[in-house]
């Protein structure tokens, strides 16, 4: 019979190398060659043949799309709201959910919150491959959580969890965490690539032949990524990313791979001695507590998923004493704001080539969509002459090179948005003014950056 052989992995481009060594030889990235066992195809096949759950045939048949049922797939309410809007409406039979975040900031916690919500309609187990039974019986009981549906299992060998799993038959499932969970047919040492990658396909396979929905807790690299293979996360159904600021009780979910609902869906929690809970009303965290205006503010309304969010854009715009001065943005993309700096100067005639420009997103949430460029540099230029926008004001829109203002998606829904939170004004595109008066909103319409600039002032 033939052996298996070992090979080094590259977990930052996948290149293969027959021999460890300090250097990624395809990427020049150090210290990322990683052991994976590479076992034979016939191995893999038997070991394969042996591994069903459900009685599922070997043989697989070719089915014409026209004859599948469409119907939509069945979804189970977890009984937390801003959680199922990130999955898309609440978990899917069978799904397989891997959630990432930096340790400490309530990934375990949000999960034993929803074991026990759900526990009288769908049982559920955990299995916990870092704490004792005694630490996470005394993390329920301090969050106040009821302790006499919970199930709890530790192991680490995906052989011996497999069984357990058979034999309780819970129809919800959370791995804590993937990264120390190992398969006993392979050499290698927990949390390498092989390793993850192989009880990760377990786990995936029997979700989706016993229909148990799945929940993989996964460390995050000081990069900020999923640790391990990024096949990881293509294997799973969603991937869910905790974030949040040091020091601040607010926690953002957000959704950056969702096969049954929205991407960039965003949910937001509250740390509090009970646990997680929930924020009824986002937009007022992100926005300032001070009632007068001050000078480089502007609130922009962005869109994620499937709502919009008031987020408040600070600029400081300062004398440079150095010969290139500095730019830097936190939340938004910094070679973005370089280009509106060059807009803004070459069409609106103001010019900061010899200026410090600082530019943050208040809340530490991170913004992806164009709609920002309008707002930025109105932040910016309120900071620059040391004037304030007339308040309360909202804006919204993309910057064009040459200085034209292009419409976003779901203008209107941003103006009610922000009429809803008592603004007055909004300066947006013109594509985006809507048909009818929005209450009491004022909506000023730009076709160029000129315009707006003038307008803001």
């Amino acid at each position: 019979m033939s052996r298996s052989r070992t090979a080094y992995v590259c977990t930052e481009c996948g290149a293969t190398a027959n021999k460890w060594q300090g250097q990624c030889p395809e990427c020049g990235v150090w210290n990322t060659l990683t052991e994976f066992a590479v076992e034979p195809a016939s191995a893999a096949k038997a070991r394969g043949a042996r591994a069903g759950y459900a009685g599922v045939g070997d043989a697989a048949k070719v089915t014409r799309l026209a004859e599948v049922s469409q119907g939509s797939e069945s979804r189970q309410a977890t009984g937390i709201g801003e959680l199922d809007r990130v999955l898309g409406g609440g978990l899917v039979e069978g799904s397989v959910v891997l959630i990432g975040g930096d340790p400490g900031i309530g990934k375990s916690t949000l999960l034993l919150q929803t074991l026990a919500a759900l526990e009288p309609r769908l049982p559920g187990l955990y299995v916990t491959g870092e704490e004792s039974l005694g630490q996470v019986s005394a993390r329920a009981a301090r969050l106040g959580l009821q302790l006499g549906g919970l199930r709890c299992l530790t192991e680490t060998c995906i052989e011996r969890i497999v069984p357990q799993l058979v034999q309780e038959k819970p129809r919800l499932l959370v791995i804590d965490s993937i990264q120390t969970m190992y398969s006993d047919q392979i050499t290698a040492a927990p949390g390498s690539v092989s390793q993850v990658r192989e009880s990760a396909a377990k786990l995936v396979r029997f979700a989706k032949e016993t229909g148990t929905s799945v929940f993989l807790v996964g460390h995050v690299t000081k990069e900020g990524g999923i640790a391990g293979p990024r096949v990881l996360e293509h294997m799973v159904d969603a991937v869910l990313y905790f974030e949040g600021e040091s020091g601040s009780r607010f926690r953002v979910l957000r959704a950056f791979k969702n096969r049954f609902g929205a991407v960039n869906e965003l949910g937001v929690f509250a740390m509090s001695e009970g646990g997680l809970k929930e924020v009824p009303n986002p937009s007022a965290i992100f926005l300032s507590g001070s009632r007068e205006p001050q000078p480089g503010s502007c609130v922009m309304v962005t869109r994620e998923g499937t709502r919009p969010l008031l987020v408040e854009v600070q600029a400081l715009v300062d004398h440079s004493p150095l010969a290139n001065p500095r730019r830097v943005a936190l939340g938004l993309e910094q070679n973005r704001m370089a280009m509106l700096l060059a807009v803004m100067h070459r069409h609106g005639g103001v010019g900061v080539y010899d200026q410090d420009v600082f530019v943050n997103v208040v809340g530490g949430i991170r913004i992806q969509e164009t709609a920002a460029d309008l707002p930025v540099l109105l932040a910016i230029l309120s900071s620059f002459r040391g004037r304030a926008l007339e308040t309360p004001t909202v804006a919204f829109g993309e910057v064009g090179l040459s200085g034209e203002i292009r419409p976003v998606p779901n203008g209107e829904e941003r103006l009610r948005e922000a009429a809803t939170h008592g603004f007055r004004r909004a300066i947006v595109p013109r594509a985006n003014a809507p048909k009818k008066r929005l209450g009491e909103l004022q909506v000023i319409a730009v076709e160029r950056l000129g315009d707006a600039l003038e307008a803001a002032q």
